[in-house]
């Protein structure tokens, strides 16, 4: 019954990054921080395991305090992605 979830992808502050990422081609930090309500500290910590992953990559801008750090989601992240809500799906019976 819980075949397809995604232990990575499960928690809940992850799982809202990559539902934003699979709505954008791309996020900035700043906006990921913001929409999500999360610390810099915490939003880190996230993006990092999901880019360890390979499930999303990113690309930095700039240097120092005027710097940007943005965010896309892999091939790879948009099948986890979707097996995840599939499985979610099925789980919950939509």
């Amino acid at each position: 019954m819980i075949d397809g979830l995604d232990p990575l992808i499960h928690a809940p502050k992850r799982l809202a990054a990559m539902a934003v990422l699979a709505n954008a081609p791309t996020a900035s930090f700043s906006f990921l921080r913001e929409h999500l309500a999360l610390t810099d500290s915490d939003l880190s910590k996230q993006m990092s395991a999901l880019e360890a992953a390979g499930y999303v990559v990113a690309a930095k801008s700039g240097h120092g305090r005027g710097s940007t750090t943005t965010y896309s989601m892999t091939k790879t992240g948009k099948a986890a992605f979707t097996r995840h809500r599939e499985a979610l799906r099925a789980l919950l019976g939509n």
